[in-house]
């Protein structure tokens, strides 16, 4: 491998790596949002998708993907892109499991809307395992956590309140 092939491959890693700054222990890239990175002289050009158009962390993540980017003294330049829309299904499995981990459940794969056209309503119970303990018997206690994309719910067996980053 080349000297310049190595900081190519060294500078993507690091863009993929860039944390979530309001949830650090998920990279860009596994919660999804990171679309590409290209390399292209002295520029690195990435793509990334919002988890919601009005989310306030994405001006601290473009921060956070310039600064990786000078530290190999390169130049970032960052499209932000709203179509096509992000959704949880575009999470990695190893982003899903750092959340769990964390103590916020996951959504489930699956869950986001990942096509165009009519909704199905489905009036079953929405079931959210306990990160803590892993029962089933959770409730929603509000709509909002400590950010939009979150719920903040509490489980009731073990009696512990916990977010739920919510399916999309």
């Amino acid at each position: 491998m080349t000297a310049a092939t190595r900081a190519r491959t060294d500078v993507v890693a690091a863009v993929r790596a860039v944390p979530d700054p309001e949830v650090p222990v998920i990279s860009i890239e596994d919660l999804g949002i990171l679309r590409s990175v290209e390399v292209d002289g002295e520029v690195v050009r990435v793509v990334i998708t919002p988890t919601y158009s009005g989310c306030p962390a994405m001006r601290a993540i473009e921060d956070g993907i310039g600064a990786v980017v000078a530290a190999h003294g390169l130049r970032a330049e960052v499209d932000v892109r709203l179509a096509p829309a992000w959704t949880t299904d575009w999470m990695s499995e190893r982003g899903r499991d750092a959340l769990a981990r964390f103590g916020i459940a996951p959504p489930q794969p699956g869950a986001g809307v990942a096509a165009a056209g009519p909704v199905s309503l489905d009036l079953s119970v929405r079931r959210v395992a306990c990160p803590l303990c892993g029962s089933e018997h959770t409730e929603q206690i509000s709509r909002f956590g400590s950010t939009s994309c979150k719920a903040l719910r509490r489980c009731l067996d073990c009696h512990e309140p916990f977010e739920e980053f919510k399916a999309i």
